[in-house]
């Protein structure tokens, strides 16, 4: 096949000749092994993976009895860990200022795309959020889960995934899609640490168990990998440059980063000595705290990382880009001339005298 069956990175593209047609473009993008099909590929394997690990954290932190004992005691270790109920205590005010930035983070998404007249794509953007907190919603309300009393008997309501998280988590995401190119990492790795604020607060202040935020974030990341593969089976993917939009993005990445591979090493290194709690109470307070720390790392961990590879994911993957360059062409092109700017290129001469045979 000739040489431009593939999209280009980088650089400008090949110059037009005779005989250039709209066709190659069509192959390219269906070709195995053309940009296109890379980033379907990839960003659809990422979904199912997604999806498989949610099955996984739920059979194993709420199907399961030891799963659940270790939750329930990371939500009560909260009161044990003296910094987390000094924060929240002396500053009553977290609660609102996270509903405040929810909604702030909803208006910032819609607002950057309607500016940037991406309308397509902030639809697309709004559309994953919304579909997020749906799938949320199914999951508490009808996942199959033990009945669980509280002490007044009443029957405890499910918070398996954390709907805060996945709003949180949701907008981050979706500002992929509204956000310059140049742009991307900075935006979408400050949106992720903010996420991850928003999921430790509502562990601490006991809303939420660690594996309701976890979810939450594999929720979002299944659903945002899904419309991703939907967008490049539609050819509005494009190589990006190969350098500058990562270096503009190390303010937020590396912390980002940080997070990820501390939370996960402290987590899984914390995981082991609180899974061994008894099975029943009383519970030493040290061990409470263990996994409430435990709990807030693995959350945390859990959050960077999704969006450490939603941004991997997208690496010089730029989103609703030009069109490629292709053209009609062929003997009656070259017989009309080289058509100037903005001139429709067609298969006729100028004096339309042709023949059909």
């Amino acid at each position: 096949m000739a040489s431009y069956d593939r999209y280009r990175a980088g650089g400008s593209p090949r110059p037009l000749e005779t005989g250039d047609t709209w066709w190659y473009a069509a192959v390219a993008g269906e070709a195995a092994g053309s940009f296109i099909t890379r980033v379907r590929t990839r960003t659809r394997r990422a979904c199912l993976g997604a999806v498989l690990v949610l099955t996984v954290v739920y059979a194993g932190l709420v199907l399961t009895a030891t799963g659940r004992r270790w939750g329930d005691a990371a939500v009560t270790g909260r009161r044990a860990d003296t910094a987390a109920a000094t924060l929240l205590r002396e500053h009553p005010s977290l609660a609102g200022l996270t509903t405040v930035s929810l909604v702030a983070g909803c208006v910032l998404l819609l607002a950057v795309g309607l500016i940037r007249k991406r309308y397509a794509l902030t639809g697309a953007a709004a559309g994953a959020v919304v579909t997020a907190l749906a799938v949320t919603g199914l999951l508490q309300r009808y996942a199959p889960r033990p009945r669980l009393l509280d002490t007044g008997g009443a029957l405890v309501p499910s918070g398996f995934p954390s709907a805060q998280t996945t709003l949180a988590l949701g907008v981050a995401f979706g500002l992929t899609l509204v956000v310059p190119y140049r742009l991307r990492g900075l935006a979408v790795g400050t949106g992720t640490l903010w996420s991850v604020a928003v999921g430790a607060h509502t562990i601490a202040a006991g809303r939420h168990r660690p594996g309701d935020v976890i979810a939450a974030a594999l929720v979002v990341l299944a659903v945002h990998c899904g419309l991703l593969a939907v967008l490049a089976r539609k050819g509005k993917v494009r190589p990006g440059a190969r350098r500058g939009a990562a270096l503009r993005g190390l303010p937020a990445t590396v912390p980002l980063g940080i997070l990820a591979a501390a939370g996960l090493g402290a987590g899984f290194w914390l995981l082991g000595d609180t899974l061994a709690l008894p099975a029943t109470a009383p519970y030493d307070p040290a061990e409470l705290r263990l996994a409430h720390r435990c709990g807030q790392a693995l959350a945390a961990g859990v959050t960077a990382a999704t969006g450490l590879l939603l941004l991997g994911l997208l690496r010089r993957v730029e989103l609703d880009g030009a069109p490629s360059p292709y053209r009609l062409g062929g003997p009656f092109v070259e017989a009309a001339g080289a058509p100037g700017d903005g001139e429709l290129v067609g298969p006729f001469t100028e004096d339309h005298d042709h023949e059909i045979s």
